[in-house]
């Protein structure tokens, strides 16, 4: 058996089953259960973001790299 689509039913079924996938990504981050960042988990984050922003990063493939040696 087989079945015959148009481009533009595709085009429909795709998005529905973009749809379906978001709110079930919606769904699965309220079921979950929230974890709270401990104090020293907000400082740290917070460093980084301030060292991001001075523009102080370092790139991937240098790390990488780094992580070879």
């Amino acid at each position: 058996m087989s079945v015959t689509i148009t481009e533009d039913q595709l085009k429909l079924l795709v998005k529905k089953l973009d749809s379906v996938r978001l709110e079930l990504l919606r769904l699965r981050a309220m079921l979950l259960p929230k974890e709270e960042l401990s104090e020293e988990e907000k400082r740290v984050i917070e460093e980084a973001r301030e060292e991001i922003a001075k523009g102080s990063f370092v790139e991937l493939e240098d790390l990488l790299e780094e992580m070879k040696d």
